[in-house]
């Protein structure tokens, strides 16, 4: 009977291993994506002649659900040296605010995915979305 109670419990030790480090992975791979996205875009851009050394209006747009969340996140922006506006979005009902933040920077791969991983994590604690960014 201790040998059917040891094996049980070795399967379910085995069984939340590989549930951890697929769930893992599948949180790994979805942070490389967006990583992967930024240098592609990047790549594009200095395809069309942006210069790394040169610095270019770089725009963040985030999907927001109201005006006061808005202005929290515009202060934080504002703070770290953003121009920022935002404007409602006709429509729609689920995040009806669009929020435009702005600086002059230069194009480097992990700047960029630091921003856009920083503006990822504003748009989720504040229940908002991340849409990426233009140059």
């Amino acid at each position: 009977m201790v040998e059917i109670i040891a094996a049980l419990a070795l399967g379910g030790a085995i069984v939340l291993a590989i549930l951890y480090v697929r769930v893992r992975g599948a949180l790994l791979q979805g942070r490389r994506h967006h990583d992967d996205w930024d240098e592609m875009m990047i790549k594009r851009l200095r395809d069309q002649g942006y210069h790394p050394f040169n610095e270019y209006p770089v725009d963040y747009f985030l999907a927001l659900r109201d005006q006061a969340t808005c202005d929290r996140v515009r202060a934080r922006l504002e703070a770290e040296g953003f121009a920022v506006d935002v404007k409602p979005i006709e429509g729609e009902s689920d995040l009806p605010y669009s929020l435009h933040a702005s600086r002059i920077m230069r194009l480097i791969v992990p700047d960029i995915q630091a921003l856009s991983q920083r503006m990822r994590s504003l748009a989720e604690e504040f229940q908002g979305r991340y849409d990426g960014w233009a140059a």
